[in-house]
């Protein structure tokens, strides 16, 4: 989680100084659900497709952060040869399968890399993660229906950070209980703690066994809050007073730390993980600003119509 959080804290600066452009979105304080749920996943077969909120999923499934900043840095050197930059990463060998700017998108998809998980044998399980506003996308729904129908291996897991871009979620519904839509496919469904690594842990390793025994898909709601922008340069003017101090209070490393704490782990040994971390982020993004830029002349290449 330190690793995610320090990589995004870094990513914040280069964007600042001109060094990461395009589109950035940021997922500091939603980093347990990351690290649960891919602890949880066989990633030598099992498939992650989450939002363009993706770096931290990415960290999360082992891609290492040199060519993530380089990815983001527009450098050769990057998952994608600087092709993706933030919103449109990919990094399959680590079992993540992309980002995907079209909100809800990539539910459907993870359908599909589920239905093919009945015909190729991997006894793969995929993962869709969205947030609380594609929940109201229609896709998202057909594809838990035709999950449902298919008895299809697929977590389908919203990551509910109480924010629809700038508008509250409720706001947007009747019932903000969004793991509820589920009975009306005939899946399970269950609201967690998104904030603890282990309770998500848990409740994925749980759905994913269902899938892998033929069991169906599972709708998880992971309740979570961001403590940055819904993108870099978003002032949170929407956010009423004290709710930013309420979702600092609640992020998962402050609580875990307080938590290892309690139960005896040394001040100087945390410290010293957390040192370890910062040094590993700060030369990894060293390192890849120094690598070459990506060639233009190769921007025609790798391209599908």
């Amino acid at each position: 989680m330190q690793r995610i959080r320090y990589f995004e804290e870094e990513v914040t600066r280069l964007r600042a100084a001109g060094d990461v452009v395009g589109s950035v979105h940021l997922c500091d304080g939603q980093e347990a659900v990351y690290v649960g749920a891919c602890a949880a996943l066989d990633l030598t077969r099992d498939a992650v497709f989450p939002t363009y909120r993706g770096h931290g999923w990415t960290l999360a499934c082992g891609a290492p952060p040199h060519a993530l900043f380089a990815e983001l840095l527009g450098r050769a050197t990057g998952v994608n040869g600087g092709r993706g930059g933030s919103a449109y990463l990919t990094a399959p060998q680590y079992g993540m399968y992309g980002e995907n700017s079209i909100v809800g998108a990539g539910a459907p998809i993870a359908t599909g890399a589920a239905l093919a998980a009945t015909f190729d044998g991997s006894g793969r399980v995929a993962l869709a993660a969205f947030g609380d506003g594609a929940m109201n996308q229609g896709a998202v729904h057909e594809a838990m229906n035709f999950a449902a129908v298919r008895s299809l291996p697929v977590v389908f897991l919203i990551e509910n950070n109480s924010y629809s871009e700038l508008t509250p979620i409720a706001d947007m519904v009747r019932v903000d209980r969004l793991y509820k839509r589920a009975s009306a496919y005939g899946i399970p469904g269950a609201r967690i703690d998104g904030n603890d690594p282990s309770i998500v842990q848990d409740a994925v390793a749980e759905a994913a066994r269902r899938a892998r025994a033929g069991e169906g898909p599972v709708v998880l709601e992971a309740m979570t809050q961001r403590i940055v922008g819904h993108y870099i340069g978003d002032v949170q003017h929407y956010r009423p007073a004290g709710d930013l101090e309420r979702a600092q209070a609640a992020e998962p490393i402050g609580r875990l730390v307080a938590a290892l704490t309690e139960q005896g782990v040394p001040a100087s040994e945390l410290d010293a993980l957390s040192e370890r971390v910062r040094d590993e982020i700060a030369q990894a993004s060293a390192r890849a600003l120094a690598d070459p830029l990506a060639d233009p002349s190769t921007v025609l290449e790798h391209l599908y119509a």
